[in-house]
């Protein structure tokens, strides 16, 4: 067994996010610079946490679309794709992130994310990468509710009235 020290380890970014009052949105989950490199990841909440009732956690088929049409799309987004680092799914299943060369706030990428949500939504015809040989799990897919998911996301960052700010992570 490896131990990281003799005291109790820091607690990582992503588990001091209040998730009890975290909704849908976009956010900035943290910037980091090591040298002269800076990234920036991204949370794009789609699914407000711990409400399983009202708004239960993604199918993995679902995520696993998401991933396979967001990555697509982003790592083909002209003026976009030699920024994309990582697009991939929260194990929680409420969201992904995606993470980006470069120091951005959420308006600097909000018309990237939703302009991926917009193919994903108005995808036809097979996702790619789903073979054998190109994917671990690739039976695994669910291009109908990974659309649906996308919509309700995409309504929730064009919406004029919202009772929260869907690019500020709650305090």
């Amino acid at each position: 067994m490896i131990k990281l020290s003799n005291s109790k380890p820091k607690k990582i970014a992503s588990f001091k996010i209040d998730h009890i009052h975290l909704r849908p949105g976009l956010y900035v989950s943290r910037i980091d610079k090591e040298g002269d490199v800076t990234v920036t990841t991204f949370d794009l909440r789609l699914v407000k946490p711990n409400s399983h009732i009202i708004d239960p956690p993604l199918s993995t088929a679902a995520m696993h679309t998401i991933e396979h049409l967001g990555a697509t799309y982003l790592r083909n987004r002209k003026g976009w794709r030699s920024k994309i680092i990582y697009f991939g799914p929260m194990g929680c299943r409420t969201g992904f992130y995606a993470i980006l060369f470069g120091k951005y706030t959420t308006q600097d990428v909000k018309n990237l994310f939703s302009c991926m949500a917009k193919y994903i939504i108005n995808w036809k015809g097979d996702i790619p990468g789903t073979t054998a040989i190109e994917c671990g799990n690739y039976p695994d897919h669910d291009l109908s509710a990974a659309k649906k998911a996308m919509a309700k996301w995409l309504r929730i960052m064009t919406a004029s009235q919202l009772d929260y700010d869907p690019f500020t992570y709650p305090k």
